[in-house]
């Protein structure tokens, strides 16, 4: 929490009067459809230039590593090469559904030092791994792979087997030990896992099983903000879904202490709050889940955020891909909306299925 000492020297106080003051310059404010794509193409360029220099990609040199066969779906591991010396571990889960090809989900673990696994459903009889699946509904990558979906789940850097489920900083946070790394060498690691995201998807594409023209994105937390600006950067994501994500700056950053060196953007809130970047993804198809109890991002923020949302969805004149679920429920995957979502807007089966 911030310092409460009011004394007029004591930083915390400096910050909050400077944010509260702090008014972003490109907040979405579009009348009508005309100036809503004015507005997207600035922010996007804007938001470009501010996560930094993307790596160069690298021959991806996949390896398969494992495979493994359940009674829905089969699970490989696999190894690839984003830019060079730099390694992403993964599962790829297949449906056992007797069809050529699959619309695709990018699935997106939130912080935690399990990254893909619990995703996945991968726990190997960890207690810990198995109270996270259960607590936050967290294996939505295989709950996606049961419904028809390929899904492909990654390691970011700072997480999972990229450190070797270890931290050596710690009581330090780790990401934000790789997020000053990172920035000395001129880049975000917000950026980096962006870009590492991308190339999980250009890995997705050299698959035969693929339905390259329907991949989707979704992750929790964390896992929500990658969701959110590879949705709104690569236009090979065709709809996103949001988990518990959906805040202020004020609320998770200013008065609180809720992010980390993975989700940050450097100097975002000079011109853009959480709100207008998730709603310069319209026109995709867009789904927010926001539990009603999260005592990460509080509802009252969520709230803030969605109702911006919706103002851009109504002016861009695409209201009804915007779809918005408040559970009642902690910060974790809802799943109430989320099938159904995913099979209109990849699969083709309609609102009405």
């Amino acid at each position: 929490m911030p310092n409460e000492i009011d004394a007029i020297q004591i930083t915390d106080n400096f910050i909050r009067k400077w944010a509260n003051n702090t008014k972003p310059k490109m907040s979405f404010r579009a009348r009508d459809k005309e100036e809503f794509i004015v507005w997207k193409e600035k922010l996007i360029k804007r938001i470009k230039v501010l996560l930094g220099e993307f790596p160069v990609p690298s021959d991806m040199t996949p390896q398969k590593l494992s495979t493994e066969e359940t009674e829905k779906y089969i699970r490989e591991k696999w190894l690839i090469q984003t830019e060079k010396d730099c390694f992403m571990p993964l599962y790829i889960l297949i449906p056992k559904q007797g069809k050529k090809k699959y619309p695709a989900i990018l699935c997106c673990h939130g912080h935690g030092m399990f990254g893909k696994d619990p995703v996945a459903g991968v726990h190997n009889n960890n207690p810990d791994a198995i109270s996270s699946i259960k607590i936050h509904n967290y294996n939505y990558g295989e709950q996606m792979a049961e419904n028809g979906f390929i899904t492909i789940c990654p390691d970011w850097r700072s997480f999972g087997e990229r450190i070797g489920y270890y931290n050596p900083f710690a009581p330090r946070d780790i990401c934000n030990i790789h997020f000053l790394q990172h920035l000395i060498m001129g880049r975000t690691l917000l950026g980096a896992n962006i870009f590492d995201g991308m190339r999980a998807i250009d890995f997705l594409l050299t698959r035969d099983d693929v339905d390259k023209e329907n991949i989707g994105c979704m992750g929790l937390s964390f896992g929500g903000t990658m969701t959110t600006y590879l949705t709104l950067l690569d236009d090979r994501i065709k709809a996103g879904d949001i988990i518990c994500y959906a805040t202020t700056t004020k609320h998770y950053a200013i008065e609180r202490g809720n992010f980390c060196g993975s989700q940050i953007v450097p100097g975002l809130y000079r011109y853009a709050d959480v709100g207008d970047v998730i709603s310069a993804i319209c026109p995709k198809p867009l789904l927010i889940e926001s539990g009603a109890n999260d005592t990460c991002f509080w509802i009252h923020s969520a709230l803030e955020a969605h109702k911006k949302v919706s103002a851009a969805y109504e002016v861009a004149g695409v209201k009804d891909k915007l779809w918005i679920e408040v559970f009642p429920g902690e910060h974790r995957f809802s799943g109430k909306m989320a099938f159904k979502f995913f099979k209109t807007y990849l699969a083709g089966q309609g609102l009405e299925d």
